[in-house]
């Protein structure tokens, strides 16, 4: 594959955007208008000043690399790409407004695929012109350094489809877990429920934000705790995952601690927001409770 585009110039957008064109593949980015667009470039060049200064990347190499990514104005250039990846935020209604759109400029041998990290691709295969070209590519943040990509093939996923997207998820440097079309997948299947779990936790006065990251950190030897990579992913992220697997098994396992939708409806999202189980507003996170 040579041209990707990508729809959404959020955090994950962006990371992916970035993560193409430092591999040499050209990447249109698109958003909602042409100065959200250009405002993940903004980003991505951003994040490229921090790698050169740690002595990551030489200068030549992030201008080379910005010069890849071509921020535009509507999904019609995406006529162009070999493949489209949508990583807009996990509302399934938004997703499908966005297949809905770029399905229309598809090319007949180009590939539509969504960063979806929990909603069935089966469905949403409904809202592309072809369903045998439509694939789930899930990334995970930070995208340049996660070294993990999972593919979800639907049910109606032509094989031709899940071998390309394969063989270009490894050509980013990045290795595969290949998942069958279930709620959450095989990571955020795993990961939500013990996120979820470690919220009731907390919730409940069993324990601490501190004690029980501390717990699955050395206990579990996780580099990070439940509710600190909550913050880092999002809270409402968070739920959308967790309503999603909910809703669409109807396992009572499921269902979101309130604590979570209680932060979420306070507009406390973790690290973007400020604030969430920790507060960063100073130079160092500190627990809020």
């Amino acid at each position: 594959m040579r041209t990707i585009a990508v729809i959404g110039a959020g955090q994950m957008g962006t990371g992916i955007a970035q993560t193409v064109a430092a591999n040499g593949m050209a990447v249109m980015l698109a958003d909602i208008d042409l100065a959200r667009a250009e405002a993940g470039k903004a980003n991505v060049e951003k994040a490229l000043v921090k790698l050169m200064g740690r002595g990551k990347i030489e200068a030549s190499e992030a201008e080379a690399l910005l010069a890849r990514i071509t921020p535009v104005a509507d999904y019609t250039p995406f006529a162009e790409a070999d493949l489209i990846i949508e990583a807009a935020t996990e509302r399934e209604e938004i997703k499908n407004a966005i297949f809905d759109a770029a399905g229309k400029v598809l090319h007949a041998d180009s590939i539509l695929s969504s960063n979806t990290s929990s909603i069935p691709i089966t469905r949403m295969a409904n809202h592309s012109p072809d369903p045998a070209r439509f694939i789930g590519l899930h990334f995970f943040n930070p995208v340049p350094v996660m070294g993990l990509i999972e593919v979800i093939p639907g049910l109606a996923t032509a094989q031709a489809t899940t071998d390309r997207v394969t063989a270009f998820a490894r050509g980013l440097g990045k290795e595969v877990v290949l998942s069958q079309d279930e709620p959450g997948f095989v990571v955020n299947r795993i990961l939500l429920p013990m996120i979820n779990e470690a919220v009731f936790l907390l919730g409940q006065g069993t324990a601490g934000i501190e004690d029980i990251d501390k717990g699955c950190r050395l206990g579990l030897n996780h580099p990070m705790g439940p509710l600190q990579l909550a913050d880092f992913v999002g809270l409402d992220t968070c739920l959308d995952i967790i309503n999603v697997l909910y809703r669409t098994t109807r396992d009572s396992k499921y269902r979101p601690a309130p604590l979570l939708v209680k932060y979420v409806e306070a507009g406390w999202l973790g690290r973007k927001s400020g604030r969430g189980f920790y507060d960063y507003t100073g130079e160092s996170p500190v627990p809020t409770r």
